[in-house]
């Protein structure tokens, strides 16, 4: 499977992370000694289930290194362009391809084993939409104070993953992505745009992902499917300066430990 990375971006002065990037991609504030995405590159790339990479936002000079090929897709206007340039040039070079990971640049404590984890747990559903969510609990007990926003819901409390699978066809349902990319940020958003009804049984704490995911199949048209991960990393996204201060500390010192 073919994997994309979305590393389009400057930090602009309502941003959180403005002074961090000082003008710089976010996709290259440092942090454990490299930018964000070279550790994001190298869970990738040495993944089993990755066979390319392509990277939206970045130029092929930009100093990355990887074990497989990356292709370098130009920044369009927005996240909704970047994923549909990304996935119309998978299209054109490997048709026969069903499905894509779609990673963002900024959860660098992923790892191959979670890449190759998430690519065979969306496998074996074959669904449209493959989103990943992890618990308060699992996102707490590997990363305390990672300041996330959780929907609370009849089964659990849920934050959402930046680690996903879709089919590469969803690429022309327009108005879907303009909505969905909307609303990525806000579980209250993620909740609202699916319907009134959605949003009050999540409110009124009486929808199960079961229940999210049929209703989000019938009204979208498509088969969605929500994979619970045990793993925090691929939620653990760095948006706010104490998130990029966090990642740091837990990847220096895993690089201080090897």
């Amino acid at each position: 499977m073919d994997a994309i990375v979305l590393a389009g971006g400057h930090p602009t002065i309502e941003d959180p992370l403005y002074e961090i990037a000082g003008g710089k991609n976010k996709a290259l504030i440092k942090v454990g000694g490299r930018p964000m995405v070279q550790w994001v590159i190298d869970a990738l790339s040495n993944a089993r289930r990755v066979e390319q990479i392509v990277l939206v936002g970045l130029q092929p000079g930009t100093s990355l290194q990887s074990a497989k090929t990356i292709e370098y897709i130009p920044e369009g206007m927005g996240m909704l362009a970047n994923i549909k340039a990304a996935l119309e040039f998978v299209r054109r070079v490997r048709p026969a391809g069903e499905h894509v990971l779609l990673a963002s640049c900024d959860i660098p404590s992923i790892t191959p084993e979670i890449v190759d984890w998430r690519i065979g747990a969306a496998e074996q559903v074959n669904a449209d939409l493959d989103y990943a969510v992890v618990t308060r609990e699992v996102m707490e007990q590997r990363f305390p104070g990672s300041n996330r926003s959780y929907l609370r819901i009849r089964s659990g409390e849920y934050c959402g993953g930046d680690l996903n699978v879709l089919r590469v066809d969803l690429a022309e349902r327009e108005a879907f992505w303009e909505r969905l990319i909307a609303a990525r940020k806000s579980v209250f958003r993620q909740a609202s745009l699916l319907g009134w009804d959605l949003l009050l049984l999540a409110l009124t704490r009486q929808l199960t992902l079961e229940d999210a995911e049929r209703k989000v199949s019938t009204r979208l048209k498509l088969k969605g499917h929500a994979t619970v991960s045990p793993y925090a990393e691929l939620a653990m996204d760095a948006d706010k300066p104490v998130q990029v201060e966090l990642l740091d500390r837990d990847l220096s010192r895993d690089t201080t430990a090897k």
